[in-house]
């Protein structure tokens, strides 16, 4: 017989997590697989003390994992794209135009730009970071700036392209889960995104300029870069044509795992045709990354990178979060912690706000961006109905959490991957990741202040009768 969930032991699981997950960041330094193992521990007890078998807990833990896969098989056809793009020249190519033409003073608020356009036209922060970002990092420092900075930029541009593009897979699900159409979901989250998008520039601009005040660009270096590249690389901009025909793939609609397989392997038939890799080799480069002695430090420290086995980390966060996930899931833990909340909600700003920390709750348990956005859609759904608010806005509240927000958790996958490509810890770009900080607290002014909360009237089978307007 089956205990009922309580409040307290619902939480024991996201307490556990958060307590490991501290003692690892700032104690041990051990990363962030064993912190999610303890979660997963504790959530597995809690399921046992509650009743529920060993199989049937073996169970969720599958079931939550089964929905990682789509993005396990992108994470290694990503971690092939990194290494073939360096071994062809593209990302050098990147990198020697940026350093050519880039002004210093305008170098972190473009950083951003650039890549949020690469990103709404492709769809998918991951490929955007792993590709243009790369490059962005290796032009910042050649320039004098701080590396956490540069990273910052780029994950906020990264994530206004997986917020607000169709193509994204979370532009899509959150407006699945929160049951309203997709393209009313990307209207209403234009609200949030282009004011918090437009301020992270204007911050971006202050910030660049005081560093490119403060910090002479080093001419020398960058000099030495570019010949480093030159010795190692031929250097040609007909190889950009590369990130342009993966952009026509994108906007063609090509499923993802396809479209970039066949960027991934366009990438090394350049590297033997171009830069003159034997088929052994480059078969090498995607397996275990891309791998240079140049001479010059900043060469090599930026440029031997990528492989499928340099995902296999990310890959195991992925897997135990998820894990993890599931088992949370289907104990009924997420739906006690959020129920609780919702008991306390009287106002739409309390809702949005709760719907919002529902969010951040589940980043923090569970470091997984799709399990950040679903779960606090499907619970919240039937009260937003209820108070006759359009699920448009639960919708652009859990991207805003989920897809965007997350990024402010260390242990999220998001700041994982990030963290392994740059080559910058969550802790040092987090702080100038100001995108992530700016949507979630416009969407809770929204809703205090009530604007852009368009309500909707519903009757008892959840259709909708009358839509009010936008409140301003």
């Amino acid at each position: 017989m089956k205990k009922e969930m309580t409040f307290g032991l619902s939480i024991i699981p996201i307490l556990a997590l958060v307590i490991a997950a501290a003692s690892s960041i700032f104690v041990w330094k051990a990363g962030m697989h064993i912190p999610l193992l303890i979660g997963v521990i504790a959530a597995a007890v809690v399921a046992k003390i509650c009743g529920w078998s060993w199989e049937t807990i073996e169970k969720m833990m599958v079931n939550g994992v089964s929905r990682a896969l789509p993005a396990v098989f992108i994470l290694l056809i990503i971690g092939i794209i990194v290494g073939t793009w360096i071994a062809s020249g593209v990302i050098p190519t990147m990198i020697y135009y940026g350093l050519s033409i880039i002004e210093p003073s305008l170098f972190i608020p473009l950083v951003a730009l650039i890549t949020g356009i690469v990103s709404m036209t492709l769809g998918s922060s991951f490929t955007s970071i792993a590709t243009i970002g790369i490059a962005f990092m290796a032009i910042g420092e050649g320039l004098g700036f701080t590396p956490g900075l540069v990273a910052g930029a780029v994950i906020s541009g990264a994530y206004l392209g997986d917020k607000l593009s169709p193509l994204s897979d979370t532009t899509n699900i959150a407006p699945a889960m929160a049951e309203t159409d997709l393209f009313s979901h990307i209207k209403h989250m234009l609200w949030d995104t282009i004011p918090a998008f437009v301020l992270s520039l204007i911050l971006y601009w202050i910030v660049g300029r005081s560093g490119s005040a403060t910090h002479a660009v080093d001419t020398n270096g960058i000099g030495l870069l570019k010949t480093g590249l030159e010795g190692v690389f031929t250097i040609h901009p007909l190889l950009l044509l590369v990130p342009v025909f993966t952009i026509i793939l994108m906007m063609m609609r090509i499923p993802a795992i396809p479209a970039l397989t066949i960027v991934g392997l366009l990438g090394a038939v350049l590297a033997v045709i171009v830069q003159g890799f034997s088929v052994s080799s480059i078969a090498q480069v995607m397996t275990s990354g891309f791998s240079v002695d140049s001479g010059v430090a900043a060469v090599d420290s930026l440029l031997n990178n990528g492989g499928l086995l340099s995902m296999l980390g990310t890959i195991g966060i992925l897997i135990i979060a998820t894990a993890l996930g599931g088992i949370l899931e289907e104990t009924g833990s997420f739906e006690v912690v959020t129920r609780t909340m919702i008991a306390r909600v009287r106002s739409t700003g309390a809702l949005i706000s709760t719907t919002i920390l529902s969010t951040f709750v589940v980043a923090f348990a569970s470091g997984a961006q799709f399990l950040a956005i679903i779960l606090p859609a499907r619970t919240f759904v039937q009260t937003y109905k209820e108070r006759g608010i359009d699920t448009k806005n639960l919708s652009r509240c859990v991207e805003a959490a989920g897809t965007v927000g997350i990024n402010l958790v260390p242990w999220s996958v998001p700041a994982i991957f990030a963290a392994g490509i740059l080559g910058v810890s969550p802790g040092e770009f987090i702080p100038f990741t100001f995108f992530a900080f700016l949507v979630p607290l416009i969407n809770i002014i929204f809703g205090f202040t009530g604007w852009t909360i368009t309500k909707k009237s519903y009757d008892k089978k959840n259709e909708i009768k009358t839509e009010g307007a936008v409140s301003l």
